[in-house]
């Protein structure tokens, strides 16, 4: 039989975990909502359209973006405005700081 070399190191605790803050599609959406258009076209470069939906919807969901819809039509993603964008408390005061 084989023998198998092995190493065995005392730790004080195992490091946490690190996440991603946020997604590399979240410019995308804080892009549209910055703007004025209420339909756009979405490309992603070497990215497929239903691939970005799915990930597009994931950061919506997220984000509770519930008047965002991103759809695919002929292999090409839409993203569209269905009324205010941001939830009711996100929503801005109209005041001037």
């Amino acid at each position: 039989m084989n023998e198998v070399k092995f190493d065995l190191k005392p730790i004080e605790r195992k490091p946490s975990r690190r996440y991603r803050k946020g997604s590399k599609y979240d410019p995308i959406l804080d892009a549209f909502l910055e703007g004025t258009d209420k339909l756009v076209e979405v490309h992603v470069e070497n990215k497929d359209a239903n691939y970005l939906r799915t990930q597009l919807q994931k950061r919506i969901e997220a984000r509770n973006l519930k008047n965002l819809k991103i759809s695919v039509v002929n292999n090409i993603a839409y993203l569209e405005s269905r009324g205010p964008i941001r939830p009711p408390d996100k929503q801005p005061s109209g005041r001037i700081a």
